[in-house]
């Protein structure tokens, strides 16, 4: 059935086919009987009797759900590509910059280099099929291991300043293969933004990354601090801010909060523990981490 806010488009179709015209491959949206709505791609062609004269039509109507979701997916790869290209820049040369304070001239290269290598690391958590070899599995990833990757190209080599510049506190539980993807592109996102404008773009900034499960919640806060002051709230969510929250609320099943107080950024992600945590993961209070990096 036709939508009612798409009835205009009956008259556009009838006044075509009253003029002997064929429509193909039209692309729009009906209703099923349960009320749901179903993207389909319509063909209408005219029906004549003996004398000529339109009589009736023939219409045809093709689910193209599926590619229509594909075609969305396609899109947001494409977006997200161009969004990390452009980032590419703004990353390596933070990195550059950081190494530039703590490194010795003859060892600037070296340290320049392995940074760029674990960026190349962080990147392949988010591609897990790459991270196997033949038929080798996976190994199981943890919450610790999964952030100290995604980290390890914005750190400093100076082991005194790592103690200062990441600190994870909570327990270091198991994450389900499916959510690695998910949950390492949250990560990254978070410490690019850190790393170009957020507290790691000073030499004094610091970030708390606290996790907690409790009641089947699996509950992360980020804390930024010792960066620029924040002087006004964002009136607009960027593609990255776009990207976190899509695979929080769409992926994750979760939901995502951003308080912008005066000293620095505080983030708080909330997800079901069943979309994040291996199936026979049982968090124990003893395993916990209140350790710097």
């Amino acid at each position: 059935m036709i939508p009612p806010d798409r009835h205009d488009e009956k008259l556009s179709i009838l006044a075509r086919i009253r003029k002997g015209e064929r429509i193909e491959n039209f692309e729009t949206i009906r209703r099923r009987k349960d009320g749901g709505l179903i993207d389909i791609s319509l063909s209408v062609s005219p029906l004549a009797d003996a004398s000529g004269k339109i009589v009736g039509a023939s219409k045809v109507a093709r689910d193209i759900t599926e590619r229509k979701r594909a075609q969305t997916r396609q899109e947001m790869l494409v977006r997200e590509m161009g969004h990390r290209i452009k980032n590419a820049f703004s990353v390596v040369n933070g990195i550059v910059g950081m190494s530039a304070r703590y490194a010795k001239p003859q060892d600037l290269v070296r340290d320049i280099q392995a940074r760029l290598a674990a960026l190349a690391r962080a990147h392949d958590l988010t591609r897990p099929g790459l991270m196997a070899i033949g038929s080798e599995e996976v190994s199981p990833t943890t919450f610790r291991s999964l952030v100290e990757a995604i980290f390890a190209p914005y750190l400093d080599t100076n082991p005194i300043e790592h103690s200062e510049r990441l600190t994870i506190i909570g327990p270091d539980v198991r994450i389900q293969q499916q959510a690695i993807t998910g949950l390492a592109l949250v990560l990254h996102e978070l410490a690019t933004n850190a790393v170009k404008c957020g507290s790691l773009s000073l030499p004094t900034g610091s970030i708390q990354v606290l996790l907690s499960v409790v009641n089947g919640k699996f509950e992360l806060e980020w804390n930024e601090r010792g960066g620029p002051k924040v002087t006004e709230i964002p009136n607009h969510e960027g593609f990255g801010t776009n990207l976190v929250r899509r695979i929080v609320t769409e992926q994750l099943a979760g939901k995502v909060s951003y308080d912008w107080e005066p000293d620095g950024l505080i983030i708080r992600v909330i997800v079901p523990t069943d979309r994040v945590l291996g199936a026979d993961e049982q968090p124990r209070p003893e395993r916990s981490l209140n350790s710097a990096l």
